[in-house]
């Protein structure tokens, strides 16, 4: 077996299967589950009507670089939500998902013959960013966060020692857990930092189509282009329509970005067999044209957010985020900051899942920055997701008295 799988860790959600082993759930309530970040709202009906008309698809081996009109549809999206020119034959790739092109896109970059080869993380931080580094033969480096700023990550402390052997650094804006979203201050410093160092800038960027100001959050790509970076150097955009489209099982997105970085990950793409299918093509054609689907999507997780954040701005500290759907919680001082405590008493109690801060962040420098905190993923209808911090409220003020 690869040696290399020893070093992955559990991931976040068997951690929580584990820690709700032997809970008896109270049955006087319904399950509602705000663990799992996965979209509920309704598919669009413009995505279904062009997956079944294209089934002829089928019959065809797709090939990795996908159709040319689905790569101009997807230059026409940047060109509209970022105001962007990006050459659709060098610097655009379809993928299955910003997942599994995150992972992908590591195996690529990552020389693990080079000695202290590392992967910069934020933390808290997507698991898959870390997985991704391990199996690649490098180390993750996690770079400190200031809870006082929304958890925003504190790109200028991290030692130069470390950026000198760094090859590849994640980002995350819209951030998850936190929904925090990079300044164009922080792109210019992480810019000159590359520059400086040669690292390539893995931009992850699923959520950036639910936000709650009026200004769409700003992009990489977009960053780049403000400050005359026009060719992308060393930096890949990814993003995907799971978020924006409610498709999390279409498993469709694309990267975007420095044509010279596009250009082996094709090749690696090519042999790792993840060329994605004409069917899924074809919804992604209709996905990424319309706009009116995503207005509506947006609309939906307003309303439900300015319901449930006060409900429960009442009890714990909480607040709107940037962007993203996840609310990322304190949990209450009478808790003793536990929130492993606080998740499995919730459950047990009230039937609701939330997922401990703790297990999406790692112990560096003396602390996990996300203990003593919750995500709630308000994926659900707006009513459920209102029962649910109704339930939380009650919770948290039985233990109050």
């Amino acid at each position: 077996m690869n040696p290399l799988l020893s070093r992955l860790q559990p991931y976040p959600f068997e951690r929580l299967r584990q820690l709700h082993a032997g809970v008896t759930p109270n049955p006087a309530y319904s399950p509602i589950s705000l663990g799992i970040g996965e979209p509920r709202h309704a598919t669009p009906q413009l995505v279904k009507d062009a997956l079944t008309a294209s089934l002829s698809g089928l019959a065809s081996y797709p090939g990795t670089l996908g159709e040319p009109r689905l790569r101009q549809t997807m230059a026409d999206w940047l060109a509209r939500r970022y105001g962007l020119k990006v050459d659709p034959t060098t610097q655009i790739l379809p993928v299955n998902g910003s997942r599994e092109a995150l992972f992908s896109l590591a195996q690529t970059v990552i020389d693990a013959g080079q000695p202290g080869a590392t992967v910069v993380s934020p933390n808290p931080f997507y698991q898959i960013y870390e997985g991704a580094a391990l199996l690649a033969g490098a180390q993750t480096w996690f770079a400190p966060s200031d809870p006082a700023r929304n958890f925003a990550v504190d790109w200028a402390s991290v030692p130069e020692a470390v950026w000198a052997k760094t090859q590849l650094l994640f980002v995350c804006s819209p951030g998850n857990p936190t929904g925090a979203v990079m300044s164009l201050a922080e792109w210019e410093l992480l810019f000159k930092l590359s520059d400086r160092y040669g690292f390539v800038i893995a931009s992850d960027e699923c959520y950036s189509e639910i936000y709650f100001r009026d200004e769409a959050p700003l992009g990489g790509l977009q960053a780049a282009a403000q400050l005359g970076r026009h060719d992308f150097k060393n930096l890949i955009a990814l993003t995907s329509l799971s978020k924006r489209s409610n498709v999390p099982g279409l498993r469709s997105g694309f990267v975007a970005g420095d044509a010279a970085l596009i250009k082996p990950f094709l090749l690696y793409r090519t042999y790792h067999g993840s060329a994605m299918s004409p069917v899924v093509q074809a919804a992604s054609i209709a996905a990424w044209n319309d706009e009116q689907h995503v207005m509506d999507n947006r609309a939906l997780y307003r309303d439900k957010f300015a319901q449930v954040t006060p409900l429960l701005a009442s009890v714990m500290e909480v607040a709107l985020p940037d962007a993203g759907f996840y609310l990322w919680a304190k949990v209450p001082p009478v808790f003793n900051g536990s929130d492993e405590a606080f998740s499995r008493d919730l459950l047990a109690l009230y039937n609701v899942v939330v997922l401990p801060g703790s297990y999406l962040a790692r112990e560096a420098r003396g602390s996990n920055p996300g203990a003593g905190r919750i995500r709630m993923a308000l994926v659900a209808q707006t009513a459920e997701c209102v029962e649910a911090a109704g339930r939380i409220v009650q919770f948290i003020q039985s233990r109050v008295r």
